[in-house]
């Protein structure tokens, strides 16, 4: 299956690409959006990591079907990137994301997320999505709280950061429509 451009009020999602690399590499190694990702993010991030990254195991997955993932970027500005979302077929994680810190606050990050659930679950025919993230990361909290998630567990895990206290948050395919529909 190949992986749509995706639009919303403000952006655009396009899919990944190798030549994304470049940008990657120079938005992506900062403390404060590596902080909270899961612990296979190298740290600190080698000089050929965003390339390495899209090479060895973005596109090929990508490729599989076994994960979707788009660069975003604002239609004011649709040639640069400014964040990166995925969606991955993983057992209790299943969406996962990050943007540029100047573009924060702004509801980027939420259109995204709308977007790619819907996604989610109109395209891939899924039944449930499912989000981990560290209990510290209010942001992310607050986005699945927008999305009318619910949270059903907590735990530890290993983050770049280390180990901290971790949530898995929830939404059901019908859940999200009738959230959507409203």
């Amino acid at each position: 299956m190949d992986i749509p451009t995706l639009e919303t009020g403000r952006l655009i999602l396009r899919p990944l690409a190798l030549a994304d690399a470049p940008v990657l590499q120079e938005i992506f190694p900062r403390w404060e959006i590596v902080r909270w990702l899961n612990d296979t993010v190298p740290w600190p991030y080698p000089a050929d990591g965003a390339l390495t990254f899209l090479r060895d195991r973005a596109l090929p997955a990508m490729a599989a079907g076994e994960s979707w993932q788009w660069s975003l970027r604002r239609k004011e500005g649709p040639d640069r990137l400014i964040g990166v979302i995925s969606l991955v077929e993983k057992v209790d994680d299943n969406r996962g994301f990050w943007l540029d810190p100047q573009w924060r606050g702004r509801g980027y990050m939420t259109e995204a997320a709308d977007a790619v659930t819907d996604y989610w679950f109109d395209v891939l025919g899924q039944p449930v999505l499912r989000v981990s993230k560290a209990v510290a990361n209010a942001a992310s909290r607050r986005l699945s709280e927008r999305q009318k998630m619910r949270l059903i567990a907590t735990g530890e895990r290993d983050y770049v950061s280390g180990r901290h206290p971790s949530e898995l948050w929830e939404i059901t395919a019908g859940e999200w429509r009738a959230r959507r529909d409203k």
